[in-house]
């Protein structure tokens, strides 16, 4: 099944060949469609990485906390060692 960033990856090549093409056909010269296509894209990429960004799933962090307290041996308390006599 196909996510959210899967249709991001894909659209981002689409969106710019789409919008360069159509800009070029319509009169506008390579040099100033590029650049505006690029701009799509840029901001596809920033919608995808800060607005909706990727985050871990609850249970996922839970099980990380478990993992890190299983090799360690201890939770991550920040409490000093113990003095050396």
């Amino acid at each position: 099944m196909t996510s959210y960033y899967d249709h991001i990856l894909g659209l981002i090549p689409v969106a710019f060949a789409a919008i360069a093409a159509t800009l070029h056909f319509t009169g506008f010269k390579p040099a100033v469609a590029i650049p505006i296509a690029g701009g799509v894209a840029v901001v596809l990429v920033g919608h995808a990485l800060f607005v909706n960004g990727p985050v871990d799933d609850v249970a996922d962090v839970g099980a990380t906390t478990q993992h890190a307290t299983h090799i360690t041996g201890r939770a991550d308390d920040r409490s000093p060692a113990p003095a050396a006599d």
